[in-house]
Order: structure tokens, then sequence, then C-alpha cells
């Protein structure tokens, strides 16, 4: 397995509690083990990104500002990541940046100066971890309450229980991704897919 370089997570139900189409900063809130899974691998010198799916803006339901005044807010919380990436196209569009499609990871490796194999992908629902596959990138899922359990099953091999053992894990270099972290729980409504 190549070394990690950079962690990119997705945002909605991943780094903060997914809020369908926000784009109230106010409304952000951190999910259990997202500052210190982003202060771990900041520790370890790698870089951090977020790439997320935002189809609210194509669909019509905020637009490109809300969505950055919304990562704004989650940026100040989380200690200030190194780049910010997401698609605003609705799904029916057929753009390549869409995950499960690799373009936000290719960008957000290219924008970091790392090649997309040493990117660790962390995110809660399948398309995160076939973008992540796409791009040549290793994907993690970290599954929550909206997770589907065939999802879960099926990305079990390269599941972690919560945020910093996903990042502990890449830093270990272990196929398993690590163990759960005791203090750590996330419970996350349901009714999130991949906007």
């Amino acid at each position: 397995m190549s070394t990690v370089s950079a962690v990119l997570f997705d945002r909605d139900g991943t780094l903060v509690a997914d809020v369908p189409y926000n784009g109230d900063p106010d409304r952000v809130r951190l999910l259990p083990g997202a500052a210190r899974a982003v202060a771990l691998a900041r520790a370890h010198g790698l870089a951090t990104g977020v790439v997320s799916n935002q189809s609210g803006i194509g669909r019509g339901l905020l637009t490109a500002g809300q969505v950055r005044r919304v990562n704004a807010r989650a940026d100040a919380l989380l200690g200030g990541l190194d780049v910010w990436l997401f698609c605003p196209h609705a799904p029916d569009t057929g753009c390549g940046c869409r995950k499960p499609r690799p373009g936000l990871i290719l960008a957000a490796a290219a924008r970091l100066g790392v090649p997309p194999a040493a990117c660790l992908v962390v995110g809660d629902i399948a398309a995160d971890v076939l973008a992540a596959r796409a791009a040549g990138a290793r994907g993690v899922l970290v599954p929550n309450a909206a997770t589907a359990r065939d999802e879960v099953e099926r990305f079990a091999p390269v599941s972690a229980p919560d945020l910093p053992s996903a990042v502990r894990g890449a830093l270990e270099g272990a196929e398993d991704p690590g163990r759960p972290d005791p203090v750590e729980c996330a419970d996350v409504p349901a009714g999130r897919r991949s906007r």
C-alpha cells in the first residue's frame, strides 16, 4: 500500500451532522471525532480536505454562496482544512465531479500537489468509497445510522467504526482501518443519500 499524504473527507454525515440542503452556517454541528480526526491527520503532516456532493445548488434549493458559508463555518470549527471542493450538479447531469465519479478527488489531489493514490477518502456512503476507487485513491467507509445496510455489508472490509480510527488505520498502513475509539459514538439521524 502506498504512503498516505492527504486525507479527504466527505462533509455531510461524515464531518458534520447531515442537515439536508443546508444553507445556514448556524446549523453546522460537528460529528463526534471529526475535529480529532482532522487534528490527527494534521499532526502527522498530512494535507486535509473536503470533497462533497452539493446537488441542492443544481436543484435550485440553495446557492453556491450558501454552501461556501456553511463550509467556512465547518472549516472554522475544524481548525482549518487545506482544500474544500464541492460538486454543485444535480444527479441527472452526468458530470464527472459528482461522487461516485472521481472528479472531486482528482481535483483535490491536484490542488494539494499529491498523487490520487496517496489520498485517503473517508465518507459515510458507497459513493465516497467508489469515488476513491475510481480516482485510484483508498476509500474508507465510516457508517452511520443513514448508511444503507447493504453498503455497510459490502464495504465492511474497508470500513472503520469512527473517524479517528479511519485516520489511524491509514497512518499505521493497516488493511483494517482501525479499532473502535471507546470515547466516540456517532448517532446520526437517518435520511441522507448521495446528494
